[in-house]
This record gives structure tokens, sequence and C-alpha cells, in this order.
């Protein structure tokens, strides 16, 4: 039956697929389909079938302050797209509060999972070292997502906007977060959205006060973030903040996922700034 699918695929799909592979894990043995069961929902996806995107991940993708409205703005009807994520959470909170037991509830087929902002904090109920348990619960998350069909997407998190010497703050620590993950993402075959360096790209070509725009006020993990009224939250998104680097997640991650473009909707650049021409 899948030899007779494949056989009635457009040519244009078809390499769409083949390249979808290189981000499966190694087939396990077993008898029956032709294809690895990743690849079994790509066909699905390919053929317009309803799916469901889950977004997890800490606050700068949560509803109030993140990029998870943007992105989930771009996506058309025949995708649901529900976002977990939550304030102030780490991969060792999100696990052990039983968010991410919720998220895999959801029975979603594509898992967006981004942590760092968190993580990275010595507060024991949220700190995961970047060179072990960080990187142990972002291969649970792939493993988990996986093991009930699903496709996990792994995220670099959204760079915080301190500038230092004209350019965003290198020395954040989100950087070495980003890397943990792109090295996790690497081993586990899992596509990634590098969306720190991504984000970090853009935010180079402004200076402070025109990054500034996107700057949330009032957001109720600001305190976390050490942020006051005479100090700007510099970490959470406001409207324009979401449309931005959601539309930012977006772009990419077609590319990194191509059977997913029919069902987003982004044009070829970011969305003009308020006040440029």
């Amino acid at each position: 039956m899948m030899k007779l699918l494949l056989r009635g695929l457009l040519p244009a799909v078809l390499p769409c697929s083949l390249l979808l592979a290189q981000n499966a894990p190694p087939p396990p043995s077993s008898t029956g389909s032709t294809l690895h069961p990743e690849n079994e929902l790509v066909m699905r996806v390919l053929h317009r079938e309803p799916f469901k995107i889950v977004l997890t991940g800490d606050s700068t993708v949560a509803t109030e302050g993140g990029w998870g409205p943007g992105f989930c703005a771009t996506l058309t009807s025949n995708v649901t797209c529900v976002d977990l994520a939550l304030n102030g959470r780490s991969t060792k909170s999100f696990i052990d509060e039983g968010a991410w037991q919720k998220a895999l509830d959801e029975k979603g087929q594509y898992y967006f999972i981004q942590f760092g902002h968190n993580d990275q904090k010595p507060k024991p109920t949220v700190h995961a070292d970047v060179n072990t348990t960080f990187q142990d619960n972002l291969r649970r998350m792939v493993r988990d997502v996986r093991a009930q069909g699903g496709i996990p997407i792994l995220v670099t998190s959204l760079s915080r906007r301190n500038y230092v010497d004209g350019q965003p703050d290198p020395n954040d620590g989100l950087g070495d977060y980003a890397a943990a993950t792109t090295k996790v993402a690497t081993e586990e075959h899992v596509a990634l959205v590098d969306l720190y360096h991504l984000s970090r790209a853009y935010l180079i070509t402004m200076t402070q006060e025109k990054a500034d725009r996107f700057d949330m006020v009032g957001h109720p993990d600001a305190k976390a973030e050490n942020k006051s009224a005479a100090k700007p939250d510099r970490t959470h998104l406001d409207q324009e903040g979401k449309e931005v680097f959601g539309h930012m997640v977006a772009k990419d991650v077609i590319l990194r996922r191509p059977e997913l473009k029919p069902n987003v909707n982004v044009t070829s650049s970011l969305p003009k700034q308020a006040g440029d021409h």
C-alpha cells in the first residue's frame, strides 16, 4: 500500500520526503512498512491531513511574552497549535512539575522544544547543568515524543536584548545552552531551529534603542529576570516582538521540515518593523 502511495506522489514531493529522511533516527529492526515511522507521518502531512503542533518551553515561548502566539498565527486552519510553554520553567522543572507529561498527553504530531533561559539559573528547582542534566533532559523529551509517534523539533533560546558595545551581550550564558541543544539535535538526528543565532543576527543590525521596541511591559515573570520600571524587560516580547520572532521560527522550520511549508504562511522576509521605511 505504501509503495503504491509513493508511486502516486508528484515528482516535486518525492525529493522532499527523501530530504526528511535525513532528520529521522536510524530505523528500528522490524518488518512491515518500508518507511520509518517519522516519514509515515510526513506522508500524511504532505497529503494535507490535519495535524497538531505542541509548543513547549519557558516564558520566551509562552503566550504572555514569547514567540509562540506569533508562530501559531502563521499556520493554516489545517493545523491545531497548542502553546503549553510556561513562565519560569527549565527542562528540569517542566518535567518535575508534570508539565511535560501534560504536553505528551496532547498527542501532538510535532513538538517544538525550547529551554535554556531558566536552566542556566542557580536556583536548585530549575538549574540543569549545560553539559549533563540539560542534555539528558532534552534527550528524554526527544525520545518520549518519538515513542508516541511524534516528531520533535529542538529550538535554541531566543536571545536577550541587552546590548554591550553595540551588540547583544555575547556573555549572557545562553550561547552555551544553545550549543548544547545543537549537540543533542545532531546526535539524535533532530531538526533544529537555531533561534539563538538567528535572533542575534537580526538584533545585531539594530541599536539598543531600536531593539527596545520589542520589550514587554508588565510581564509576570519580569522579576525573575531582575527587571523593574527603571530597567526594561529585554527578555520577553510585546505584540510586535511576538510577531517578528514567531515569524522567524516559522520561516526557518520550513527549511528544516519542508513538509510543513504548505501549512505555514510566511513571506520571504521578516515583518517590517514599525517606523521603518
